[in-house]
């Protein structure tokens, strides 16, 4: 009988080392064929100028934790870039970023100001665990009406790996969806998981076999900044270019902005939230 384990959002430091092994490429000058894909235990060890059973004990989770030194040659030798590094030291020593659960608090005036002062630019704020908190009213006029959902539904990626519209308006949705759980992954670990985190990936792994199939590459990546496209019911084809900035003050919590591409994009945006606001009056 087989049994199911629920996805945990914060990966182990073992399994976070045999991952990024498993997908370096060994140099020109290793010869013969290999029974399984990356780099040896022993290569890594080598790499990292470290003992090779150390390194094994390492991966299964044996002795202490590492030294900053040595997890400084371990992210060298596994090649990880600034992401991944961060990540290595979260699992390893619980340190940069902030470690302990957020607290979140309810959405200041002030922040709620500087996402109205975007008319024509969709601003959302969001928890580690994706669930959108504030939003000015560009982002309900190209996104979603957030005013009508019930909170759990206000949820990225629930609404990615369940709401047929959402998919269908967008794309390159395979992309946007790595992203997001690849960001989501390292968005937990910086504040050092909690009990939402695990139910809500549970629940995906669950119900969604995209979700599952793309969890377990086990990408991290930072949101940063990139191009959103999609296709909207009364605007058509939309490029945005999004970024993305922590909320000082407000632990956990980062705003993204969508910025219009073109004049002509931020002026229909614009038209449309006007005629919205025209309709709600009359």
């Amino acid at each position: 009988m087989s049994v199911n384990t629920l996805p945990d959002p914060v990966a182990t430091l073992g399994s976070f080392l045999r991952d990024r092994r498993s997908k370096l490429q060994p140099g020109t000058d290793v010869q013969g064929r290999r029974r399984t894909p990356g780099l040896r235990r022993e290569e890594v060890a080598a790499r990292a100028h470290v003992s090779v059973v150390w390194y094994t004990w390492l991966e299964q989770g044996r002795g202490g934790p590492p030294s900053s030194e040595v997890l400084e040659r371990l992210a060298i030798a596994l090649e990880l870039d600034a992401t991944g590094r961060e990540m290595l030291f979260l699992l390893a020593q619980q340190r940069l970023p902030p470690v302990n659960p957020v607290e979140l608090r309810p959405i200041s005036p002030a922040l709620q100001s500087v996402l109205d002062g975007m008319p024509a630019s969709p601003a959302i704020v969001k928890t580690p665990t994706w669930d959108i908190v504030a939003w000015n009213q560009a982002a309900m006029a190209v996104l979603t009406n957030f005013t009508v959902l019930e909170p759990r539904e206000r949820n990225v990626l629930r609404r990615m790996f369940s709401n047929a519209e959402v998919r269908a308006a967008l794309p390159d949705w395979e992309e946007v969806a790595r992203l997001a759980i690849a960001v989501f992954r390292i968005d937990v670990a910086r504040t050092g998981g909690s009990p939402e985190a695990v139910e809500l990936a549970a629940e995906l792994h669950e119900s969604s076999e995209d979700f599952r199939r793309l969890w377990a590459d086990q990408d991290v990546r930072d949101h940063g900044v990139g191009i959103k496209r999609l296709t909207h019911p009364v605007l058509g084809a939309l490029e945005l270019d999004y970024s993305t900035f922590s909320v000082d003050g407000a632990d956990g919590l980062s705003m993204v902005v969508f910025t219009p591409r073109s004049t002509e994009q931020a002026r229909a945006i614009s038209a449309l939230i006007a005629s919205q606001k025209t309709h709600i009056a009359s």
